[in-house]
């Protein structure tokens, strides 16, 4: 893109012109904002039980005794041997300010299908420090719409996104997303809201700052998102390469998705 450039007092005008926008959507965030706060919730009648690197936690365990709880969705399935980059990325996010989170009431805590096992490996390799758990001996995923069973996509009840899931969901059977939880003072637990696709972008706070740099978010690869630049922090400048799906692979990688 071709820029102009200006006289100051020119300049002036124009950022005060866009200054209305930018107005305008920060009015519409709070009236969006106070509608989400009025959605219904739904009360768990199932009762979950998750694997953690100390043993099983019912999702109640996951409140840590506060009343809120936010459920990161990590993209990451059995077996899995690459590292979802949106995924890594968002959850960068956290770690310094978990202490922030759980001030306000609030507990955050990561699943994913894989088994726990696997999720270690990945989560000291990073140095996370939050909590993440494994739903691979329960429905979590399933129910919560971020997995897919083939036969279910065939015939259409999968959904993702609040739509019947793609086909190609038949292959990658896992996606991302997040869901939020409320206890009350009897034990009883709420499904309050949940996001998916680019309502992740709403905790990826990196793009705040992208949008307002000359590049702007610069996606200007193959796939036109964070894909074509992000990566796991602790392989930039090793090359590799990353799927549409935001599926990293090391340059050695010898799958079947890179030609031979």
């Amino acid at each position: 893109m071709q820029h102009q450039v200006v006289s100051r007092k020119e300049w002036l005008e124009a950022r005060t012109k866009l200054l209305e926008h930018e107005k305008a959507l920060t009015r519409h965030r709070d009236l969006v904002s106070a509608e989400r706060l009025r959605l219904p919730w739904v009360r768990l009648e199932k009762d979950y039980i998750f694997d953690g690197p100390d043993g099983r936690l019912a999702l109640s365990d996951l409140f840590q005794s506060r009343s809120q709880l936010y459920i990161k969705h990590f993209m990451m399935a059995p077996g899995a041997q690459h590292q979802c980059v949106g995924c890594s990325l968002e959850v960068d996010h956290i770690t310094d300010i978990l202490p922030h989170l759980e001030n306000h009431d609030i507990s955050y805590v990561v699943v994913a299908r894989a088994p726990i096992e696997e999720i270690e490996v990945v989560r000291k390799r990073m140095s996370w420090k939050f909590l993440w758990v494994s739903s691979f001996n329960s429905d979590f995923n399933f129910d919560f719409d971020v997995s897919f069973r083939p036969e279910d996509v065939v015939a259409g009840r999968a959904r993702y996104n609040f739509r019947p899931a793609p086909d190609w969901t038949r292959e990658i059977q896992d996606l991302s997303g997040g869901s939020v939880f409320y206890k009350d003072a009897a034990g009883g637990i709420y499904h309050t809201y949940s996001a998916y696709g680019r309502g992740g972008e709403e905790v990826l706070g990196i793009y705040g700052i992208l949008d307002a740099m000359p590049k702007g978010r610069n996606e200007t690869g193959p796939h036109h998102s964070l894909a074509d630049w992000a990566r796991p922090r602790n392989t930039y400048g090793k090359g590799g390469t990353v799927e549409a799906n935001g599926r990293y692979h090391a340059p050695a990688c010898g799958c079947s998705v890179h030609p031979r």
